[in-house]
Order: C-alpha cells, then sequence, then structure tokens
C-alpha cells in the first residue's frame, strides 16, 4: 500500500513565480550607482559584493528582486548570485531593524562576558537569535570574532564597535537606539542606519559632515605591542 506525498507530511510546493521589478525611478536610480561600481573593475562580475550592498541599501536586505537586478546588470544568472548572497553573513536575506546589534561570543569575548550580554539582550529585547523587535529598530545577533579581542567584550553597531561592555551597558545602548537618542561608538565614524551603512560598504562616501574624519585608528589597547617591540617602556602595574 502506498501514501501520498501529502499523508507523508511532504509538501513538494509551487515553483516561486519571478521576482517582481523595482518601480521604474528606483530601477534608474539603481542602475546609474551600478555603472559607477561597476566601472571600477576590470571585470564586471567583480563588482558584485558592492552590488549587493547597494541593493541592501534600498530595502534593508537583499531580496529576490535585488538579486534578479545584480545578475541583470552584471550578466550572471540568479543561481550565482543567490550562491554569493547566501555564503556571506553580512548579506541580510530577511527584513531587519534599522540598527543591527551584533554581540562577540567568540571566545575571549565569551569567556570575558559576551554570553552574559546576549542572553542579557535576548531576555530585554525579547527577541532571539537574529530576531528583529516589534518596532523595527534592533535586530540582534551573535556574530564571530570582530579582531577586537583587547577590548572584550565586544558589542557592534552597524559594525561600528562598542568595546568594554557589560549587560548593563548594552541595556542602555539598545534603549538608546529604540528612542532615538544619539549612540557614540567607542571608535570609528559616528552611528547610521543599516541602509545608510550598506551604501557606505557598497563603495560609495560617507556624506556626513565629519564622519571621515572621525575614522580614527587603533586604540590604545591594540598598540601596547607595538610599544614594547619598539622597545618602549611598559606601563607602571
Amino acid at each position: 500500500m502506498t501514501t501520498s506525498s501529502s499523508e507523508r507530511g511532504v509538501s513538494l510546493g509551487m515553483p516561486e513565480l519571478p521576482a517582481p521589478d523595482y518601480p521604474d525611478d528606483v530601477r534608474a536610480r539603481l542602475e546609474t550607482d551600478a555603472r559607477e561600481i561597476i566601472a571600477r573593475y576590470p571585470d564586471s562580475r567583480s563588482a558584485l559584493l558592492p552590488l549587493l550592498h547597494l541593493v541592501q541599501s534600498e530595502e534593508g536586505h537583499v531580496t529576490r528582486t535585488g538579486m534578479q537586478f545584480c545578475a541583470d546588470v552584471l550578466g550572471l544568472t540568479t543561481a550565482e548570485v543567490t550562491a554569493v548572497a547566501t555564503f556571506y553573513t553580512m548579506y541580510r536575506r530577511k527584513p531587519s531593524g534599522d540598527y543591527q546589534v551584533g554581540v562577540c561570543t567568540n571566545t575571549l569575548c565569551a569567556v570575558m562576558g559576551g554570553d552574559a550580554i546576549f542572553e542579557a539582550l535576548q531576555e530585554h529585547l525579547g527577541v532571539g537569535n537574529g530576531e528583529t523587535t516589534d518596532d523595527g529598530k534592533v535586530t540582534l545577533e551573535h556574530i564571530e570574532c570582530n579582531a577586537a579581542c583587547d577590548y572584550a567584550p565586544v558589542v557592534m553597531v552597524n559594525w561600528e564597535f562598542f568595546d568594554n561592555q557589560t549587560p548593563a551597558s548594552v541595556r542602555r545602548l539598545v534603549d538608546d537606539l529604540r528612542a532615538g537618542r544619539p549612540v557614540t561608538p567607542t571608535r570609528g565614524a559616528p552611528l547610521c542606519t543599516f541602509k545608510e551603512t550598506a551604501r557606505i560598504l557598497a563603495g560609495f562616501p560617507d556624506e556626513r559632515e565629519g564622519a571621515t574624519e572621525s575614522g580614527g585608528s587603533a586604540g590604545p589597547a591594540s598598540l601596547v605591542g607595538l610599544r614594547l617591540a619598539r622597545g618602549e617602556a611598559a606601563p607602571a602595574r
């Protein structure tokens, strides 16, 4: 006796319809930006990574429409574009918040309190890993090492550093983000929204006044080893 797929609880599903296109004005604007990006590379397909950031800056995540756009302007298949978009974690595949709050839970940050910070934020925000608050402001995720172990535990908001955090400090941080209060990273450029960050990552200049100049460099904790290598005296203990 045989059973049907529905009786076995297997859904065969329906083929997806072609991705809808952008509105004409949006597509024209994106095509102008895409031409500028593609012109930077001797081989057009090398522009795929920044183009994915470009379409992400439009909708806050990489949609099927965005991937179809990238395929069209680069002469690639959607399968080729999808393979890249699903490989890199910086490309979001579903709607997400204005602020991506990433808690490093790799070894040193975890030991220094990263796990406790992540648990505190899950409870405080009422969301799990990769989920977004109801107001659409904050998406919480645990992330891998951000090469800032000397400032552990580290939290990143839209890829800007917030060093030496505690459960109490991150609760204040996300409350300020949700309330629209000014938030200043420990290092780097002033904070902007995830869409604005995506456009910068696509290779377009950050036009906010003073943003580039405030980028800064490595902090004191990162430079201790360099000073010791130069024979400079170690700080008193």
